[in-house]
């Protein structure tokens, strides 16, 4: 075995790679429950992408079959019942974690240099994702499918000048049709999580390179021993790797529980709408999108005012990009000069706990009718959302700070 591995090192680095980014990588000795969530993300995303290759052996990407071929995966493959579950359920799982990781880098300001590269390609592979489920979305071609797909679609259409040829050349027809689902198929199969894996790629690199943040949002490599080895750091493996196991564990506990006794969720992770196939004559009652892009949809529902030339069709659109696009200037608003909410000032306590309040109503409100009520709350819940960002650099310059500890705490 010491010959192959020889052998095989003077050809392709593999002992190299183990040492940069598992047994000697120098992890923070303080990492908490928030430090789960990378390697859970990548867990499913495995598990996204073997169910999803599966699954395309027996799915047929066409108008006239799709449906019946979901169908015929539930009732007639030998468990694919199981695999359709698993990449159903995973998908909402998937976003729940990707969430999770989200909050934790805002929490502890893992967004601050030096990992300002860290946090961009995070938000991509975030932004990839949620394209990457909206395709995946539409193949079951089920009722909530065509329509959901059909309100997205049209709203490329509040662009000016060139917003219809768009809305044509997305859809590839004058429709929804079977072509639409046939490059969605395309995209969502191949070309979007080739994507997907090489920014996290890029993601684990550039977090390797620079080095993982921490609760108390110490940089490890400053104190260092007579070896070049950090005092508060440990090994990544076999620290952390069994560490990552305990998580797993009781994650997939919770994601089997899920996927065997309610892999619907009340109709929040499947739609009862999509059960019934595609018919471009019967419009639901209440069209939605997932949960997971429920926020995101708040706040394209709660611009119902035009804004000088602008309509409230375009003036929502801007907003939802807005409030996406605003995250991946995260680093350069946050002038604090503490890194975690640990020893930051109360404005900023307040404001990421209100923060995560707010995402949580849009995310709820995204799914239920645009009523009045609800319409005046997603309009207030939206004010905060974008008020907690654009006043960053002054509140978090402003208010007082704690003294951060030379060491890592516990």
């Amino acid at each position: 075995m010491g010959n192959f591995m020889d052998w095989l090192n003077a050809r392709l680095p593999v002992t190299q790679v183990w040492e940069d980014h598992l047994s000697k990588y120098y992890a923070p000795k303080n990492f908490n429950f928030w430090y789960f969530f990378g390697s859970l993300a990548l867990l499913v995303l495995v598990n996204q992408l073997l169910t999803g290759i599966w699954l395309t052996m027996s799915y047929v990407p066409s108008a006239e079959q799709a449906f019946a071929s979901v169908e015929y995966i539930m009732r007639d493959v030998e468990y694919g019942w199981l695999i359709r579950y698993m990449h159903s359920t995973g998908a909402s799982f998937f976003f729940v974690v990707v969430y999770m990781h989200m909050f934790r880098g805002l929490l502890y300001g893992s967004y601050r240099a030096p990992r300002e590269l860290v946090w961009i390609f995070g938000m991509a592979i975030y932004l990839a994702l949620m394209a990457e489920a909206f395709m995946g979305y539409m193949l079951p071609w089920g009722q909530m499918s065509y329509w959901g797909a059909q309100v997205i679609i049209s709203l490329f259409g509040a662009i000016p000048v060139i917003g219809p040829d768009l809305q044509q050349w997305i859809r590839g027809d004058f429709l929804i049709s079977g072509i639409t689902l046939n490059r969605f198929f395309a995209l969502h199969v191949v070309a979007l999580p080739i994507v997907i894996l090489g920014l996290v790629l890029l993601h684990i690199i550039a977090l390797h390179e620079v080095g993982s943040n921490n609760p108390d949002g110490i940089e490890i490599k400053k104190l260092k021993d007579e070896n070049g080895i950090p005092l508060d750091g440990i090994p990544f493996h076999p620290y952390y790797t069994v560490k990552d196991l305990v998580g797993v564990a009781v994650f997939l506990f919770v994601f089997c529980s899920v996927m065997f006794f309610f892999p619907e969720m009340g109709g929040y992770f499947l739609e009862y709408a999509n059960f019934e196939q595609a018919d471009a004559l019967k419009t639901p009652a209440h069209i939605a999108p997932v949960w997971y892009m429920g926020a995101f949809y708040s706040i394209l529902r709660a611009i119902t005012f035009d804004i000088g030339p602008i309509d409230s069709k375009l003036g929502g659109f801007i907003a939802m990009g807005g409030a996406i696009a605003i995250l991946f200037v995260l680093p350069w608003l946050d002038r604090s000069p503490v890194k975690s909410w640990r020893y930051k000032g109360i404005i900023s306590k307040v404001g990421i706990a209100l923060f995560a309040v707010v995402f949580i109503i849009l995310t709820w409100l995204g799914t239920q009718p645009a009523t009045v009520v609800y319409t005046l709350i997603a309009q207030i819940c939206t004010l905060f959302y974008f008020a907690f960002f654009l006043l960053m650099p002054f509140y978090t310059r402003w208010e007082k700070t704690k003294p951060v500890p030379e060491r890592v705490t516990g």
